[in-house]
């Protein structure tokens, strides 16, 4: 859960996390309830392996190595929705959700929050999976215990109901991060919910075959020992995962020190290649790009004026007007950046965007006077979002416009200076969810003026 408590609406945040917490309560109480039934054996196992795996990767023994990363160990909780009735198999989420590590503070409501999470969803996708008879196609009642041996798992039939069971435990662990998120961050609901469930729907499918895998085994005459098998093939897979985003983080890092270097060199424009990437990932999800191109047009954002490294700081805080030979210099930044990222292979087409975000539709722009369709789709949008942040902040040479006269002057300049798609895009994602940038840098010295005039676009080289 990434959220920020202080001063963000933390009534509202409490109700949430409340709510979630109480629900919790009413998903596990029946398991609780005198002559209930609960196999206490079978619910204590899993639990145990699961706090286990949490605090394995938290403390690990000497020799074992969980890597970082590796989450919640989903298929577990997967294995007990489809061994255990469903207040029973809520009850193995709490142990584990409560011991994992979280970032931030207050550590306590955290843990509460993704004990409550976990449990809801883990009820939800055990009560979905009965719902559509998978006790059934499993092999014997799940109110029996799970470590009895039954009946052979009735294949393929037994994949609907597990599948479903899966979908619904990614479904509501979307819903409760987008209503925190929403509750915390003052997202609009539908923005924090937007793609949380289809990024997250394929990875709990195979959470979900795997926790399959350990019921029909624990079914087995072989019981518990032939179930564990299965987190092996799920401990190298992890490796992988987490080696993936050690990765990404790398690159993360790679692109935070190239913003910053910019950002020491010009301080009117701290922040501008965060926002631009923001503003240009709203283009691109209003365009239906998918998620890796989004993110590629993303980071392009962020990192289109990387070159004004190149530039003399002179040139970049001058105040007022700059002559002909002084534009020229500037107006090398996209050739310089593009050089300056070459080089990096992760950045792929964000490298095309750099080099071109100041061409023009109608051939005017630089530095080789493309224009429409020869002007890639990366630079196109982030032409516009470029555009849209330099009218909205205040700079060296001018103080901030409002955001609707920013883009009824991009509306003005569709055709001619931007395409029409991009801007029309851009304004429909901003009149539909606002415009509410994020930036992790410093602007303490940064002022942004809500009224004034500022010159036209030819300024926002």
């Amino acid at each position: 859960m990434r959220v920020r408590p202080p001063g963000a609406r933390p009534l509202l945040l409490w109700a949430v996390v409340l709510c979630a917490a109480l629900a919790a309560c009413a998903a596990t109480a029946p398991a609780l309830a005198p002559g209930s039934g609960t196999p206490w054996a079978a619910v204590g196992l899993l639990a145990f392996l699961y706090l286990g795996c949490e605090l394995l990767r938290i403390c690990p023994l000497p020799g074992i190595r969980v890597p970082e990363g590796i989450g919640s160990f989903f298929p577990v909780l997967l294995a007990a929705v489809f061994l255990l009735p469903p207040a029973a198999a809520a009850l193995v989420a709490l142990p584990g959700a409560l011991a994992q590590a979280v970032a931030g503070r207050p550590a306590w409501i955290r843990r509460v929050w993704h004990a409550a999470q976990q449990a809801v969803a883990t009820w939800a996708a055990a009560r979905t999976f009965g719902l559509l008879g998978g006790p059934g196609a499993l092999g014997g009642s799940r109110s029996g215990g799970a470590g009895v041996a039954g009946p052979l798992a009735d294949f393929p039939y037994a994949l609907l109901p597990a599948a479903a069971a899966a979908c619904a435990f990614c479904l509501v662990l979307a819903a409760l991060d987008g209503a925190v998120l929403a509750a915390a961050e003052r997202r609009p609901v539908r923005t924090a919910w937007r793609g949380s469930f289809t990024r997250s729907l394929v990875p709990h499918c195979v959470h979900g075959l795997a926790g399959l895998m350990m019921a029909v085994l624990w079914r087995s005459p072989y019981g518990l020992p032939a179930a564990l098998l299965v987190l092996l093939p799920m401990y190298i897979s992890c490796r992988v995962f987490a080696q993936y985003h050690r990765e990404r983080a790398a690159h993360q890092a790679t692109i935070r020190a190239l913003v910053q270097a910019v950002d020491l060199k010009d301080r009117y424009t701290r922040g501008h290649g965060e926002r631009v990437g923001q503003a240009s990932a709203m283009i691109a999800r209003e365009l239906g790009m998918d998620a890796e191109r989004l993110e590629v047009v993303r980071i392009a954002g962020i990192l289109h004026d990387v070159g004004k490294i190149g530039v003399p700081t002179r040139l970049l805080r001058k105040d007022g007007p700059l002559t002909r030979e002084e534009r020229r210099v500037i107006e090398l930044h996209p050739e310089y950046g593009h050089e300056m990222v070459r080089g990096i292979g992760f950045l792929g087409e964000a490298r095309s965007a750099i080099l071109h975000h100041h061409e023009r539709v109608d051939g005017s722009g630089y530095p080789y006077g493309l224009s429409g369709e020869q002007i890639p789709v990366p630079a196109r949008v982030v032409a516009v979002a470029d555009a849209f942040d330099a009218m909205t902040s205040t700079r060296s040479y001018s103080r901030a416009r409002p955001v609707p006269v920013a883009l009824a002057e991009l509306e003005r300049c569709a055709g001619a200076h931007f395409d029409p798609v991009m801007v029309r895009a851009l304004v429909e994602a901003i009149g539909r969810d606002g415009w509410h940038p994020v930036v992790t840098a410093d602007e303490d010295d940064l002022q942004v003026i809500p009224a004034g005039s500022a010159p036209g676009l030819a300024a926002t080289a």
